[in-house]
């Protein structure tokens, strides 16, 4: 039987009523394969397809809500309360970020152009509009 992981919300709380992703991956370091991320979902669908999925399998599955944030001020406001959580945590979050420590370096093989030209964040519009699409092809 592997693992489910999630948040405990009160019944009241906002994020309940996002969409909910799914990342599956090993429950050790023994198996190296990369995780795999589900979603959206509204939240008891994510639950209950976790809960599924890990009855009878070794794994762990993370339920998390996606934060539609349409701001570069939203992410690094998340990116500083999730690093001020980690600098509050015990020694196995500093083994954590010990490990990760040269994770962007050795990844860096994404296939874009590194010329030297701005990287302007979309727009609100244009983030929005996307959902829109992702919502589109979610429904049909």
């Amino acid at each position: 039987m592997g693992a489910l992981v999630t948040l405990d919300l009160p019944a009241d709380a906002p994020a309940l009523t996002l969409p909910w992703i799914i990342t599956f991956g090993p429950m050790n370091d023994e198996e190296e394969w990369e995780p795999v991320v589900c979603g959206p979902y509204e939240r008891a669908h994510a639950l209950a397809l976790a809960e599924a999925v890990v009855a009878d399998e070794d794994l762990m599955a993370v339920v998390e809500p996606l934060q539609p944030h349409v701001t570069v001020a939203q992410i690094q406001g998340d990116i500083a309360a999730s690093r001020l959580a980690a600098e509050n945590e015990d020694v196995e979050t500093a083994a954590l970020d010990a490990e990760l420590a040269g994770y962007g370096e050795e990844f860096h093989d994404h296939d874009h152009d590194h010329g030297d030209h701005d990287h302007e964040p979309p727009s609100v519009d244009e983030i929005r509009a996307g959902f829109s699409r992702i919502a589109a092809k979610l429904s049909s």
